[in-house]
Formats: C-alpha cells, sequence, structure tokens
C-alpha cells in the first residue's frame, strides 16, 4: 500500500470512529445538561474542575505565606525566640531584633502588607529601622515574609511561627532593599537560618536532640552562614563533612517543578514529600509524617532514637493542607530572565553545545531540564564526593532542574554551592567527561544557561 493509500484508510478509519461515538457523546453532554445533579452542576464537569483549581490555588497560597502548622509551640514556646525579638526593653531579653539587624541576616518585607502611611514614611526614611518595636510592628502587619508573630490580649508578643515562604521567598525590593512584592519560590539565600535560630534564649532542646551541649549547637548554627540550611544534621547528627566544611546545603528554589519527580539536591522524594517532611520535622509543625527509611540506626541515628520515622499528631494541622500546597507549588513557573541580562546571540550558540558536544541535555532533558523519571546519579558518576549523598536514602545526588537558575547565583552551585560560577561548573564537567571544550564554548554555554527558560 502507498503511503497516501494508508493516510486514506487511517483518516476514514478515524471518522468511523468520530461517527461512532459521536451519539454517546452527544447523549452524554445532553444526560449531563439535563441533570440537576449539584456534584457536575449545569455547566459540566469542566467548571467543578475550574472551581476545584481556583481553590486549590487560593488555598495553597494562603498555606505557602501563611501557616506555621502549629509550629509557634516550639518556636516560641520551646525556644522562646519571640523573646530574643522583643528584646529587654519591650518585654524579651538582649537586645532586641532591629529592623536593620532582620534584614541584614537576610529577612524580607512584604510592601503589600504595610499601610500606605507606613510605605510613604519608609521612602522619606522616617522609619526607625534600628528599634526593636519597629519590627514587632512589621510583625503585627505580618508584613515580615515567613514569620509570623502572635500577640496576646495585652498586644505584647506570646509567640513567634515560621511559614513555607522564610526559606522559599523572596521580594523584589521595589520599595527598599529586602522590602517589595513576594516573589514565592523563588530561594532566599540572603536568609542566614543559623544566626537566626542562633538568637534564641534557650537552644537546650536541640542540644538534648543531638547529644551534645548548646555551645556547640550555637556553633554550628553560626557555621551554616546565609542562604544555608542543614535538614539532615537533625536525621544524622553530622554537622561537618569528613574534610571538615559545614553539612549545610544551599536553600534550593521552589519554582519550576511541575512534571519534576524528585526535590532537593539528593532526591529524598517528590515535592508533597519534602513538603510534609519539613513541616514535621525541620519546622516542627503538628502533622502526620511517616518514612521507614528514618528507622535505620546506622545512617540515621537521631532520627530512629527519637522516632522520626513515624511521627503523629492530633489535631493534625498539616496533612490536610498537603494537596492544596503541592498544587500550588507546582503552578509556580521557573521566571524569565529580564531583558539584556544575557548575550542572546553566544546563547544561541550555546543552546547547541547544549544538546550536541557538551552532552548537557543527556541529564539536563528540555524542557524539564532533568531527567523525566527517575534522576539520580552517584556521586561518582557526577565527579565529586559522596557525603551529602550519602546522608540520604538512595546515597545519590538529583539532576537539579536549571529553568530559572538566573536567580540563584548567589552561594554558587551544586549542593553545597563548591563552584562559585556557572562557568565553574562547566569546566568541572569538562574535565570529568574530557569534552574539550573551548573557552568560547564554556561563554555560550554560560549564557544558555542564564537564558533558562528560553522560550
Amino acid at each position: 500500500m502507498t503511503r497516501a493509500g494508508s493516510a486514506g484508510v487511517f483518516v476514514a478509519a478515524g471518522i468511523a470512529l468520530g461517527l461512532l461515538f459521536m451519539p454517546l457523546h452527544a447523549a452524554g453532554e445532553q444526560r449531563m445538561d439535563d441533570d440537576p445533579t449539584p456534584v457536575v452542576g449545569r455547566r459540566g464537569f469542566d467548571h467543578t474542575v475550574d472551581a476545584n483549581v481556583r481553590r486549590l490555588m487560593n488555598e495553597g497560597q494562603d498555606t505557602f505565606r501563611h501557616d506555621t502548622f502549629g509550629d509557634e509551640d516550639f518556636w516560641g514556646g520551646t525556644l522562646r525566640l519571640h523573646e530574643a525579638i522583643e528584646g529587654a526593653a519591650n518585654g524579651g531579653v538582649g537586645p532586641g531584633v532591629s529592623p536593620r539587624t532582620a534584614l541584614g541576616v537576610g529577612l524580607k518585607v512584604d510592601a503589600e502588607a504595610l499601610p500606605r502611611g507606613v510605605k510613604k514614611q519608609l521612602r522619606r526614611g522616617e522609619i526607625d529601622l534600628d528599634d526593636p518595636a519597629t519590627t514587632l510592628a512589621l510583625l503585627r502587619a505580618d508584613a515580615v515574609v515567613g514569620v509570623k508573630g502572635v500577640f496576646g490580649a495585652d498586644g505584647t508578643l506570646s509567640s513567634v511561627g515560621i511559614q513555607c515562604a522564610l526559606c522559599h521567598t523572596t521580594v523584589d525590593d521595589t520599595l527598599a532593599p529586602g522590602v517589595g512584592r513576594r516573589l514565592d519560590g523563588w530561594a532566599n539565600r540572603d536568609l542566614n537560618v543559623g544566626a537566626i535560630v542562633g538568637l534564641s534564649p534557650d537552644l537546650s532542646s536541640v542540644a538534648t536532640l543531638l547529644g551534645v551541649d548548646e555551645p556547640t549547637v550555637r556553633a554550628v548554627l553560626a557555621s551554616w552562614g546565609p542562604g544555608r540550611f542543614d535538614a539532615e544534621l537533625f536525621l544524622d547528627g553530622r554537622a561537618f563533612s569528613p574534610a571538615g566544611g559545614s553539612g549545610a546545603t544551599l536553600i534550593p528554589p521552589a519554582f519550576g517543578l511541575a512534571g519534576v519527580n524528585l526535590h532537593t539536591w539528593t532526591g529524598w522524594g517528590g515535592v508533597t514529600y519534602w513538603n510534609a517532611f519539613v513541616a514535621n520535622l525541620e519546622m516542627h509543625g503538628k502533622g502526620t509524617f511517616v518514612d521507614a527509611r528514618l528507622a535505620d540506626p546506622a545512617q540515621f541515628p537521631v532520627a530512629a532514637a527519637n522516632g522520626f520515622d513515624d511521627v503523629r499528631s492530633s489535631p493534625d494541622l498539616i496533612t490536610p493542607k498537603l494537596a492544596a500546597l503541592h498544587f500550588y507549588q507546582l503552578a509556580l513557573p521557573a521566571p524569565v530572565p529580564p531583558p539584556g541580562s544575557f548575550d542572546a546571540t553566544a546563547a544561541a550558540r550555546g543552546k547547541q553545545l547544549f544538546a550536541g558536544k557538551a552532552g548537557c541535555a543527556g541529564c539536563h532533558v528540555p524542557p524539564l531540564y532533568t531527567e523525566p523519571g527517575w534522576s539520580l546519579h552517584t556521586a561518582e558518576e557526577i565527579g565529586i564526593d559522596d557525603f551529602q549523598a550519602s546522608r540520604a536514602p538512595d546515597r545519590r545526588y538529583r539532576t537539579s532542574p536549571l529553568a530559572g537558575v538566573w536567580t540563584h547565583e548567589k552561594g554558587g552551585f551544586y549542593h553545597d554551592g563548591r563552584f562559585a560560577t556557572l562557568a565553574d561548573v562547566v569546566r568541572h564537567y569538562d574535565r570529568t567527561f574530557g569534552l574539550q571544550l573551548t573557552d568560547g564554548d564554556v561563554t555560550d554555554l554560560v549564557e544558555y544557561l542564564r537564558s533558562l527558560p528560553d522560550d
């Protein structure tokens, strides 16, 4: 049969199938329109889906930005962090945390939560940024990104909680440095988590968990630095690598993850797994978390000793929020780079190298820029040590998505920032795989990476 004849047969078959199912489809639509069942509604199931999309988006955004999952009982009740924020002059302890100090450790302010008058005063330099009382006013306005102040009936700060946005939102600095509109999903590489936690007057619970004294805990927290957090520390107690480096890793972005299977540098699980993990074990919210892998006393001695493999709280303030939170995060796109931020001509050449000579697309498969499916590799495969990989259940590193990489160049690349620039990353792969790239090739590849997503 000729190609044209074969095509004709398929077209005819398609028409026949269409005619066969048309009456059933049309009849089904007619029954749907006539059926007053409220579950489907008169406008059809698509309307139900649209309503569900809107609900999940709204609930997920609210959870991401504002929900503490009840963790203020830990941050305020146990660590007494709110007392350090208040300062002695406002009923707490120590000098207090002024807005200048808060901005200095990477906390951000949501300009859209500020009253109009406050915005004008800020622009005119009439706000006292050195007074902890101003920080308390910002907390009352719910303007400190990722931090919730709990105030008593007398107006004093009685506790404080943290939210997902603390680490995974920054601002666009439209009003002032560190003050602007929210950029959800962007890694806050200015945030010094260790310094913030280290302000807590009472770290005895953390010291007890890790089996060390409080000065040791404070020293470890101080070793993290801006944009880094050690989620595994509270599972394995390994604060430093064999080479002496900090066990903390860079905060990853939380955008552009739709279609991406595994999350985090070492691929512990998907996005919703990590949401449950962090909300329960790191934020210290009240929920349910189950992962039998953490019962291994050899790999996770701290987790195994404290039953972190099966955590149950009543009421569960986390699990009912996971679906909407997941939906909202998957809706966060990788941001398109600003015009003029990369050399378009060089990026076009880099795109050809990416898919060809350099072989990058073999693992960073466009448009996900990671492997569809199981995207894990041994340390040997990518030419680095296995310290961080050995702290994860699969003992491997994930192929990180690349779209929007221009938003998190601060702090370096790879999980621990070992490569200061994108050019350093490209040269590492050139050496590891013998790609024989020229200096021009390296430059072109870097410009292409900065152009992603390049649509």
